[in-house]
């Protein structure tokens, strides 16, 4: 298993979450590859997409979905003209992980995480797992509590 991948089961290990991360060495860099890869509707797909709000935010979205930047900036009561994509950079020094293997909970720092509502309606869905090649199964509610998300409607309509 790639070192970050296992360093994220350790850390999942840690808050009491068993996680079965599964590599594909193709890739899941994309909500559709991941589907692919395990079998599953791109709208099952937890993409964590990093966004500056104010302040660094993760939105665990559905891969079905993009999200609406108007909708981030009124749950965060901002201008919807400083709510913006996060760079790498920032990403990496937040959160710890590089984009596209960003997992919806053990960051390096604690920020915002919001979860899109439509994924509830999944009993499982798949996120990332520390890298762009790896993914586990998860339920929506798992992901709430660990990442003490608030569900919520951010998606574009």
């Amino acid at each position: 298993m790639h070192p970050r991948a296992s360093e994220f089961t350790d850390r999942a290990a840690d808050r009491g979450v068993e996680v079965d991360a599964r590599e594909f060495p193709e890739g899941t860099k994309t909500a559709a590859d991941a589907a692919d890869a395990v079998g599953c509707e791109v709208a099952q797909i937890a993409s964590s997409i990093a966004l500056v709000a104010d302040e660094l935010v993760v939105v665990v979205t559905s891969g079905a979905n993009r999200v609406s930047e108007a909708k981030l900036a009124a749950l965060r009561g901002v201008d919807p003209a400083d709510v913006r994509m996060a760079d790498a950079d920032e990403v990496k020094e937040t959160l710890g992980w590089a984009i596209g293997g960003v997992p919806p909970f053990c960051h390096d720092r604690s920020v915002p995480v919001y979860l899109d509502e439509t994924l509830r309606g999944f009993e499982t869905v798949w996120a990332a797992a520390g890298t762009p090649e790896a993914v586990f199964p998860v339920s929506p509610e798992r992901i709430e509590a660990v990442a003490d998300a608030e569900p919520a409607d951010v998606a574009v309509e």
